[in-house]
């Protein structure tokens, strides 16, 4: 342990180093090394548009002549790596990763032009003027070229004619609210007209039209009658020249037949129908059949109420979807595949037999992990073994399985000389997912279509330290369901957690002096339900922009309090150590319940700039109350600041409440009622598998309960603003492929705990190994 200990120093004690000589290599190099002779680095492009509503985003992408990437906003890295190459070598490996210079083109300048007036003309601005402008510094060997663009006044649709090919289709468009996203005296943008041209095309196609594509919906513009105003005829369900018949092109089609192809292990994607395959099994019913195969088996009833479509029904594109997004919720199948066939091809007829190939994921897998662990300096080593099972039941279940343990040497004060100890950690988790809906929710008939899942978790944590033994049981059974893509909802309606303390040493809890901290030290019962609203446009395979919101609510011990009252139940008493205050409560299975409601919303936002380039802001408010049975929030509710997912300039349960400031020797172990954090995290590509990071965290917690006796604890609303933990910091992320592995270094900007006028540390005081924290973490903080 010693010579980890050391190690860890000798690492921290020379990254600043490294990062100083790798700041002092890469800035002495010649930006300008590799550009020939009588030719210019393109320095800067500048883009000037005199027009707000113009996205000068969406005007700057469409420019053929760009300046080299850049991170920070002003370091062309990627350039400077390239000029560390060599002159002598074409294959350099410092070429391969880096870019090279830039060279101001006058032909891609014109056609930047020529875009620009094209980009302006699609969003409507036929008269914009662009004009380029080229600023050359021959001693440097550098250029800025701007470009300035004048919109000029927008056209605007006047009047829309619509020509529709059969009445069935007329009836359809004007039945549904797609008609009025296009209206006279809106701006004529062809960006927006490709936009309601897809809508259109979704439209029919959720109506039946099999083959409709947007080669059935065109567009004629006149803009000669009118001063910049445009008459647009709208043409929906013309036919043009296709390779698919005409007659199928404006029918609507029937849904048939299902076949499902439950595929042997190692099946090639490229595998055709059932024709092509041999199956161990054939089930059928209804307008269904399944080929099965002796590897893996499913019931019928999976996809029964997996399948959004229905025998009989207009084939509906979005229920296509929803069946491809449930199928793949179901974590069983590598590929899934939906086809659909005409079912009798040579006849006139407008039926489709759909056809839906599974690909089985392997059963059952194991892994492990092993970390190291770092508490406020205090070191230490941590495993997890994990075992799933897909399938348990044959019923498309998901149990998963988790074993943990974990050591950790620590230090503490007595009769002041430093003690050092182990501490120890085992626990068990399990988890199993149920493709259905058990208990109360079997009953609500509209939850079938979102394809919810039945959950039940449940855990066993033994931690043993010298001061205590704490055991912890908790057993949670709730829904799982999606209403969209975007949208998905967690509820548990049982969530049970028993802590109990044994084998503690009473000094050590009669010497806590905070009541917060105190009550993590007893026995209580949690009998909770709470609720999760989570929104996530984010896409695995997109680096766009995405957004991500999560709304938590949850109560509990009210039912357990309402029964006590009816039933009579005698109360137990108590007596604070601390304020001597005599207080009663009830009890359940001799066990003090706890009771409140805490609510909390997290906000997170990502722009992508470029490939290179990207900012990640989050922000977090959380509220818990207690009342009734409880004096205070349970230990495992509150909240907390610090550690690598927060304010990562402090340790974690080492910031706040407030303004209170623990003991120097104080274990870290800060929590209360109110969490304020907002994080701003800029991060840049580096190296191949190299990423790096600047962040600015903010925050901080309270007290809301007026019997907490840490002194600064409490929410003052003309105070709390001014009790805000500011902390920076700089950190790296390996893209390890299936994780990414961090390692951050945050210091200390503004204290809250400091003395009122000395809190903002630079310019009070100078910086001490304290304002610094380190943490390493897997995965992004958020």
């Amino acid at each position: 342990m010693e010579l980890v200990e050391r190690l860890y120093k000798q690492i921290t004690g020379s990254f600043k180093w490294i990062m100083l000589l790798s700041v002092v290599v890469l800035a002495s190099c010649s930006q300008t090394r590799f550009v020939p002779e009588q030719e210019y680095l393109l320095q800067k492009v500048e883009l000037e548009v005199d027009n707000p509503k113009v996205s000068k985003e969406e005007a700057r992408a469409v420019l053929r002549q760009k300046e080299n990437y850049k991170i920070l906003g002003f370091i062309k890295f990627y350039l400077m790596l390239y000029n560390l190459s060599s002159k002598k070598k074409t294959d350099d490996w410092l070429k391969r990763i880096g870019e090279a210079p830039q060279i101001y083109d006058n032909v891609m300048a014109e056609r930047s032009v020529d875009q620009l007036e094209q980009y302006m003309g699609q969003k409507g601005y036929y008269q914009a003027q662009v004009e380029k402008n080229v600023d050359f510094n021959e001693k440097k060997q550098k250029a800025t070229l701007t470009f300035s663009v004048k919109s000029g006044q927008q056209y605007k649709i006047r009047r829309i004619n619509y020509h529709f090919e059969t009445p069935e289709l007329k009836e359809i468009f004007f039945k549904d609210s797609t008609k009025n996203r296009m209206r006279p005296g809106t701006p004529f943008d062809i960006y927006e007209l490709e936009k309601q041209q897809r809508r259109i095309v979704s439209l029919y196609q959720n109506n039946g039209y099999y083959y409709f594509s947007k080669n059935q919906v065109r567009y004629l513009a006149d803009t000669t009658l009118y001063s910049r105003q445009v008459l647009l005829d709208l043409y929906i369900g013309e036919i043009q020249s296709s390779q698919i018949d005409s007659s199928k092109l404006l029918k609507p089609y029937l849904l048939n037949k299902f076949f499902y192809l439950v595929m042997p292990g190692n099946t090639p994607v490229t595998a055709n129908r059932q024709n092509t395959l041999v199956f161990s099994d054939t089930i059928t019913w209804d307008n269904s059949v399944l080929y099965a195969n002796k590897q893996v088996s499913y019931p019928p009833g999976l996809f029964i109420r997996t399948n959004q479509m229905k025998s009989g029904d207009l084939y509906n594109a979005s229920e296509v979807e929803n069946t491809f997004n449930g199928l793949n919720r179901l974590r069983q199948f590598r590929f899934v595949d939906i086809q659909f066939n005409e079912t009798y091809p040579e006849q006139d007829t407008n039926l489709l037999d759909c056809h839906i190939r599974l690909a089985p994921l392997n059963k059952q897998s194991t892994s492990f992990d092993i970390e190291g662990t770092n508490t406020s300096g205090n070191l230490g080593v941590a495993g997890n073994i994990y075992y799933q099972h897909r399938n348990l039941f044959k019923g498309a279940e998901v149990f998963q399985l988790r074993l943990k343990g974990a050591t950790e040497r620590m230090h503490r004060k007595v009769d002041n000389q430093t003690e050092a100890f182990n501490t120890r950690e085992f626990g068990v988790e399990t988890n199993l997912m149920i493709p259905k809906l058990l208990g109360p929710g079997k009953y609500i008939n509209s939850f079938a279509k979102y394809l919810p899942k039945t959950v039940f978790n449940a855990g066993y944590n033994y931690q043993k330290r010298p001061e205590y033994t704490r055991r912890i049981t908790n057993f949670k059974v709730g829904y799982d369901w999606k209403t969209s893509q975007n949208y998905q909802h967690l509820w548990n309606f049982l969530d049970v957690n028993v802590v109990r303390l044994y084998e503690f040493d009473p000094d050590f809890i009669n010497s806590i002096k905070d009541l917060y901290i105190k009550s993590s030290f007893t026995d209580h019962l949690i009998f909770a339900m709470n609720y999760s609203l989570i929104y996530n446009n984010q896409r695995l395979a997109s680096n766009k922009n995405y957004t991500y919101a999560r709304m938590n609510v949850e109560s509990s011990g009210n039912l357990l309090y309402a029964l006590s009252r009816i039933t009579g139940r005698d109360k137990s008493t108590a007596t604070d150590t601390i304020t001597n205050e005599t207080y009663e409560f009830y009890k359940f299975f001799n066990i003090r319940f706890a009771q409140y409601v805490k609510a909390d919303l997290e906000l997170r936002r990502a722009i992508q700039i470029d490939r290179y380039n990207s900012v990640v802001g989050r922000a977090f408010v959380g509220v818990g109350l207690p009342y009734g049975n409880s004096r205070v929030l349970p230990y495992e509710k509150q909240y907390f600041a610090g550690g690598a997912n927060g304010i990562r300039a402090w340790q974690v349960r080492s910031l706040g409440p407030g303004t209170y400031k623990a003991p120097d020797d104080a274990y870290p172990n800060q929590s209360s009622d109110i969490k304020l954090e907002a994080n701003l995290e800029y991060r840049f590509r580096l190296l191949g598998a190299l990423e790096g990071a600047l962040f600015l965290d903010v925050g901080n917690i309270w007290a809301m309960n007026e019997s907490d006796n840490r002194e600064g604890a409490q929410f003052k609303l003309n105070k709390f603003y001014r009790q805000f933990a500011v902390g920076t910091g700089t950190g790296f992320r390996f893209d390890l492929s299936y994780f990414i592995l961090r390692a951050d270094i945050g210091m200390k900007l503004r204290d809250p705990s400091a003395q009122e006028g000395q809190r903002w540390i630079i310019g009070n005081r100078s910086l001490t190994g304290d304002d610094f924290a380190f943490s390493f973490a897997i995965g992004y903080p958020f």
